[in-house]
């Protein structure tokens, strides 16, 4: 521990400076008892607003594009061997 922070633990807190409070005013505003805006709101988070819509609608396409891809590999790894593979690449070479 620092030596600083013993000695203010000594004096107790920091006194504020401008006399405003946050623990009383966070005390005071508490809930708000009837949002006028919050049938106004809804709509960002239902539907095709969702989270997970906006997610899975960020990129179009995506999942055919991965399967395709994936296909792709499978076919060149099965039938696109290359014969020549390990052999010298000279002249001779055609």
């Amino acid at each position: 521990m620092y030596p600083s922070r013993i000695l203010r633990a000594h004096h107790g807190e920091k006194p504020n400076v401008t006399g405003f409070d946050i623990r009383k005013y966070v005390a005071a505003a508490g809930e708000p008892r009837y949002d006028p805006w919050e049938n106004n709101e809804k709509w960002r988070y239902v539907g095709q607003f969702s989270r997970w819509n906006r997610f899975r609608h960020a990129f179009p396409g995506f999942g055919i594009a991965a399967a395709a891809f994936a296909v792709y590999l499978g076919y060149e790894q099965l039938f696109l061997k290359d014969e020549h593979h390990g052999e010298g690449h000279g002249e001779e070479h055609h």
